[in-house]
């Protein structure tokens, strides 16, 4: 079978390993190098045990600062777009507790199928891509916000997660370069199974894997037109080249409803725009940098050591596919890693970045044949903050669609 991924960042890249390793004949399309969208800078965190999406009961109470605060991690700046009020809409639709926690349970499940494919592609390879497994921190800042994380923590445990809620003084035991930040945590919950990886050099080592596989590339064009015929795509074509195939898959984040609509599909994926700053940590003293990976609920940061690099990310800004790099966004950032980790120099922060994260309402990622599109075009997108941890899950299902091979 021929198949065409339209996309090569990580949910695409992934999808095109697993189809190669099941027997497909692939090839990759993209208007950039592996891994330069929203996988270049991303938090870095496998968040394989935390999961719980966006969409919660909680966000009613924050509308207004949502809508109104200047200096709010996420942010809602209403557009004059459809898409926007369409996708808001469904989000605030989802936002109760029982969806959150079907969501939840489905997110889990995926995240462990996905930590099955990455460990066995690494098993296999063994990229060089950062890769380390010395479990995550969530810092809660009082009683209110840590017994709800508790609840969540005790939800996710009869769903197979293996989870500890700590003391402040506990987390700074587990973490010393914590010890400076201890007053301003109420206590945490400690995920010893969680990993972090530099996505971009896993894109860099996946296209080197598989064009050492006979996967071909075809980057720097973008696709300007799906050519459909009787309920079928037939190629897709960018300005220079057309490729054919059997079957296509569209993973092209942010950007895959731009091609969906030309097919007659309209998919719920709208960019929710985050920001990274990443820190030379190499000459840094013992517990100045932490090793645990950390996520701050008070400022909605999280921190993963990349081999030498402290990766620091967050904010969440529905502002439409506006991609310029914010100087209030990236000073927040060094704000935060001040805060938690005074030791740093943040204050001259390398490569500074920003990307869109292509987000359903719900939080959970659309993988399949849409009712009304073509009947040979899979769609793997909407993934959100979740791209990197659920890749190879959802490669998978992918694969099983379209080889229908059993999902391990």
């Amino acid at each position: 079978m021929d198949v065409c991924v339209l996309g090569a960042g990580i949910v695409g890249l992934a999808c095109a390993y697993e189809l190669d390793r099941q027997g497909a004949r692939v090839t990759v399309v993209d208007m950039a190098t592996p891994g330069s969208g929203a996988s270049a800078g991303n938090g870095a965190q496998l968040s394989y045990s935390y999961v719980q999406p966006l969409a919660d009961g909680s966000i009613w109470g924050q509308l207004p600062k949502l809508l109104l605060s200047s200096d709010s991690p996420l942010k809602i700046r209403p557009q004059w777009d459809v898409a926007q009020w369409r996708w808001g809409l469904a989000f605030l639709q989802a936002c109760n507790a029982s969806a959150s926690s079907r969501t939840t349970a489905k997110l889990l499940d995926l995240a462990a199928l996905s930590r099955t494919g990455l460990d066995r592609m690494r098993a296999a390879h063994q990229p060089e891509c950062d890769f380390s497994s010395t479990g995550k921190l969530v810092l809660y800042p009082n009683a209110k916000t840590f017994a709800a994380a508790q609840k969540q923590m005790e939800l996710q445990r009869t769903l197979g997660s293996q989870q500890a809620a700590l003391s402040a003084q506990e987390s700074c035991d587990l973490e010393p370069a914590l010890a400076s930040y201890r007053q301003n945590i109420a206590g945490a919950i400690y995920t010893a199974s969680e990993c972090a990886v530099d996505c971009r050099k896993l894109c860099q080592a996946l296209e080197r894997i598989l064009r050492a596989r006979g996967v071909q590339f075809l980057l720097g064009n973008a696709v300007t037109t799906l050519e459909t015929r009787q309920q079928r795509i037939v190629a897709a074509r960018t300005d220079t080249h057309t490729i054919e195939a059997s079957q296509f898959v569209l993973a092209l984040g942010s950007e895959s409803p731009r091609l969906a609509r030309s097919v007659g599909v309209r998919l719920p994926v709208y960019p929710i725009k985050g920001y990274s700053i990443t820190l030379d940590i190499a000459q840094v003293s013992a517990h100045t940098a932490p090793c645990v990976n950390v996520t701050d609920i008070a400022s909605k940061v999280v921190f993963a050591r990349i081999g030498s690099r402290l990766r620091v990310a967050g904010m969440a800004e529905l502002v439409g596919h506006d991609r310029s790099l914010q100087p209030h966004a990236i000073e927040s950032l060094q704000r935060s890693t001040r805060t938690l980790f005074p030791a740093l120099n943040a204050g001259h922060a390398e490569l500074p970045w920003t990307g869109l994260r292509p987000a359903t309402p719900t939080g959970l990622p659309i993988v399949g044949v849409q009712a009304g599109g073509p009947q040979n075009l899979v769609v793997n997108a909407g993934h959100g903050a979740l791209g990197l941890t659920l890749a190879f899950g959802t490669a998978q299902q992918v694969a099983q669609q379209l080889l229908q091979t059993p999902v391990p």
